[in-house]
């Protein structure tokens, strides 16, 4: 494995994680993936990210991004052939303002909704569900006028808030399937559906120090 790759610890499940392979795939940023296991985080990567929540980007020269947000940004700024940074509506601080809302109200009612029994002042799920909804019921209004959230194709918004309406949808997909979102569901089902998530979603074995590292995203 070349000194020179970035090195990428992942979680494949987590929708931050996903959300950071989905900029640097696009990007093709090719980077040396350890997958985690998080009941057993290696201790490389607290290291050098004491908070030990993926996912965590080093770079070659010794700098660590440990934000999802700034993982997909820097990946981009190195190579942007579709063009996320640059929607055909709005601007890169009305995406910034919707990540900011995926990542905190919709977060918080996403958490509560699917993991009630974390959080001690949770008496009714489904009070968080309805939150969560009445957020998606907007997101789904804005798709009623264009493919994706910011004009009709990709942008960074798009790939930022994708894995936590996948997550949300599954806690309880039958129920999601039947609500009146049907411009967000056929949204949420394209990004299913693309062979840039299939990509992403491939299984690689957890890491440990000493093992091979792959390279992600895989050479084409």
């Amino acid at each position: 494995m070349p000194d020179t790759l970035p090195v990428l610890y992942s979680f494949r499940r987590c929708p931050y994680a996903m959300r950071a392979r989905l900029a640097l795939s696009i990007s093709r940023q090719p980077c040396a993936l350890r997958e985690v296991v998080l009941r057993d985080k290696p201790a490389e990567m607290i290291e050098i990210s004491p908070k030990a929540t993926v996912p965590v980007l080093q770079l070659p020269q010794g700098d660590v991004l440990e934000e999802s947000l700034d993982i997909m940004l820097w990946a981009l700024n190195q190579n942007d052939p579709d063009h996320w940074l640059s929607p055909p509506q709005g601007d890169m601080a009305a995406m910034r303002d919707l990540i900011a809302r995926n990542d905190g109200p919709f977060k918080y009612h996403l958490d509560r909704y699917k993991y009630p029994h974390r959080y001690e002042d949770v008496t009714d799920a489904t009070e968080h569900r309805q939150a969560g909804f009445d957020i998606l019921s907007e997101l789904n209004g804005r798709l009623a006028q264009t493919d994706q959230l910011f004009g009709d194709r990709i942008s960074l918004a798009d790939a930022a808030l994708f894995p936590f309406i996948r997550q949300f949808a599954n806690t309880d997909r039958d129920w999601f399937d039947t609500q009146p979102l049907a411009h967000l569901q056929r949204w949420l089902a394209g990004h299913l559906a693309s062979p840039l998530f299939e990509g992403i979603m491939a299984k690689y074995p957890a890491w440990q120090a000493g093992d091979e590292e792959p390279v992600f995203p895989a050479p084409v």
